[in-house]
This record gives structure tokens, C-alpha cells and sequence, in this order.
């Protein structure tokens, strides 16, 4: 389940997207300040064009999925990315069913629950078993680029997903 995300989940996310596995496959990977995510939560909580939604699955809260970049007029359009409780789910041995279910609900909160015509995204390079997961949800990859982020080279894949070739349940 997806469930908008509330100043009571904001130490979570922190601690979440602090993990190292997390900051492994992000294009930001020092380890996020209090301040420097209070800053974003700040500026994200209120703006119209992003969605931070809680994961939810057995009750527990286990990841955070953003929507950002919304377009929702003319050609509806936007970006998400997504992270979970990686530490917490691997203790659980129930990385794959929650990898595999935030995935579920995130497509399905783009294309029903904000009517996009497109979602996009990006995927590092490397991240060669989360690539895997987006050919099998029928996100299509574009051309890679290289970039300067945290003081190191990345590849940064493009994704996206149309709404006519998305999974159906």
C-alpha cells in the first residue's frame, strides 16, 4: 500500500536513503544531514509537482516512493524513484516481495492514480539487478550519459514506461 508520506515518517526516510546499500545505487551517496533533509522535506512537502509517498506492506512502513516533474495537464507526464528499508527488509528475508510490490503500487499510482501518459525515470549504470526489475515492469531504457556526481563519474540510464505497455495485473 502507498500512503502519503507525514512529518512523523521524515526520521525514516532519513535513516532509509542513509543506508549504504541505498546510497550505493543513488546519484547522490554521501550521507544525506538532518538539515540537508529537513531542507528538502521543506521544499517538497507542499509543491504540487511531487508526490512522497510511505510504502506500506504488513503494516510496516518500508520505503519511500517520490514522484516528481509531474506534468498533469496537456501530456501527462512524470519522473519517480524509490528507495526501500533495505537493512530492515534483508533481517526479514522480504527484500523481493517488497522490491517487487513498491514497484507494483508506484506504477500503478502513476497510471491510475495520477492518469500519467508516461512515467520516466533514471537508473545508474551499474545497477545491473534494479535494471533487470524495470525490462521486466517493460520500462524501456534510453542513452546512457555520463555524469559528475559526489566527486564520481556515473552512468545514468533514462527509463520510462508508457502507459499502453505497462504490466497489467
Amino acid at each position: 500500500m502507498l500512503r502519503e508520506a507525514t512529518a512523523d515518517d521524515v526520521h525514516l526516510m532519513l535513516s532509509w536513503r542513509n543506508q549504504d546499500t541505498n546510497r550505493q545505487v543513488s546519484k547522490t551517496s554521501h550521507e544525506i544531514t538532518v538539515e540537508e533533509h529537513a531542507r528538502w522535506w521543506s521544499a517538497v512537502r507542499d509543491d504540487q509537482s511531487r508526490r512522497v509517498l510511505m510504502y506500506v506492506r504488513d503494516d510496516l512502513p518500508c520505503g519511500v516512493v517520490t514522484f516528481f516533474d509531474l506534468r498533469l495537464d496537456g501530456p501527462r507526464t512524470g519522473a519517480w524513484g524509490f528507495y526501500l528499508d533495505a537493512d530492515g527488509l534483508d533481517g526479514r528475508g522480504e527484500t523481493l516481495p517488497a522490491w517487487l510490490g513498491v514497484m507494483r503500487e508506484a506504477v500503478e499510482y502513476a497510471f491510475d492514480g495520477l492518469h500519467l501518459d508516461r512515467l520516466d525515470g533514471e537508473v545508474l549504470g551499474h545497477n545491473t539487478v534494479v535494471r533487470q526489475m524495470n525490462r521486466r515492469f517493460r520500462f524501456v531504457e534510453g542513452t546512457p550519459r555520463q555524469e559528475l556526481s559526489d566527486g564520481r563519474e556515473i552512468t545514468v540510464i533514462p527509463i520510462s514506461l508508457a502507459r499502453a505497455d505497462r504490466r497489467q495485473r
